[in-house]
């Protein structure tokens, strides 16, 4: 039996099954809020538009050490390529499997499983919970910040759960994170009969031109902080279950993370500018909606006496 008050496996099952894909929440921040309550934490709900987000904080004196992390999760995919269904937690070998468990449902559990262990008259320690880390990421963490910010809540550290370890834990410690670009193109064509294709004009070459152009490029090798920038097709549409008609238009998703090479603001101009070519070469309109979605986050002053005391 657990000789903490809190048991981190019993705690991570029960967030994994809570089906909270982004951003959709499931009941995963009520169970949180109840256990946090129930040692001792005092818990604020800040729903920002469709995305409800979570602040707990134990201690009102010293500093503020924060853990923060996102119950939201990516689709599950199709069950079928799951060993066990991805919202029912199965524990296997020793090895816990569900939507989550990972990234980062896990990473949650463990930490208000030591929290509820630790004692102490100084300091404070707190939680930033948030609903919406895998999809826009735009009613979150920045405006629960925000929102703190303004009654006078201060953040002294931050500890942030990501799973950082390729194959085993403490193996790594992550001290920086990539920049990253959201962009959805779409090529828009004129729809017509495959049998008479001078009366359409198909948007699916322009797009597959594109992605070829941005793939050509290397981005970089990488440098001594980061690994190198990698852009990275994640869907492609046309909205066409017919194979005898040309499509009205194609469009495809692409996120894009990089280093202290770029800027999110050089990336962008590289890839209007690419659309632009292949927009004026194939007579086609191309649409861009490129979001930055974050700055390359260096080390700092104390980047390597953190680390050590970790």
């Amino acid at each position: 039996m657990s000789l903490l008050k809190i048991d981190p496996i019993k705690l991570a099952c029960e967030l994994i099954a809570c089906a909270s894909v982004t951003p959709r929440d499931e009941g995963a921040l009520d169970l949180l809020q109840d256990r946090l309550q129930g040692i001792g934490f005092g818990v604020t709900r800040m729903p920002f538009g469709d995305v409800d987000n979570l602040y707990a904080r134990r201690g009102t004196t010293g500093r503020n050490f924060c853990f923060a992390g996102h119950t939201d999760v990516v689709p599950a995919g199709e069950a079928s390529d799951w060993t066990s269904p991805p919202f029912e937690p199965t524990i296997k070998n020793g090895i816990l499997t569900g939507r989550g468990a990972a990234d980062m449902k896990g990473g949650i559990a463990a930490f208000v499983a030591a929290a509820s262990q630790f004692e102490t008259d100084n300091g404070s320690i707190s939680l930033l919970i948030t609903g919406d880390e895998e999809g826009e990421a735009i009613n979150g963490t920045q405006k629960v910040l925000a929102a703190l910010a303004k009654r006078g809540e201060v953040i002294d550290h931050c500890l942030v759960g990501e799973p950082t370890n390729p194959t085993q834990l403490g193996q790594e410690i992550k001290n920086g994170r990539r920049g990253s670009i959201n962009t959805i193109v779409t090529v828009r064509g004129r729809q017509g009969h495959v049998a008479y294709p001078d009366r359409a004009n198909n948007p699916v070459p322009p797009l597959i031109d594109l992605i070829n152009r941005l793939y050509a490029r290397l981005l970089d090798d990488g440098n001594e902080s980061f690994q190198a920038s990698n852009l990275e097709v994640t869907s492609i549409d046309v909205g066409n279950p017919a194979h005898n008609i040309i499509p009205q238009s194609a469009s495809a998703r692409f996120n894009i993370r990089f280093n202290t090479n770029h800027t999110g603001a050089e990336l962008q101009q590289w890839i209007e500018q690419e659309a632009a070519f292949e927009q004026d070469k194939h007579g086609c309109q191309i649409d861009l909606d490129i979001r930055i979605m974050g700055e390359v986050h260096q080390r700092f002053d104390h980047t390597d006496g953190l680390t050590k005391s970790l």
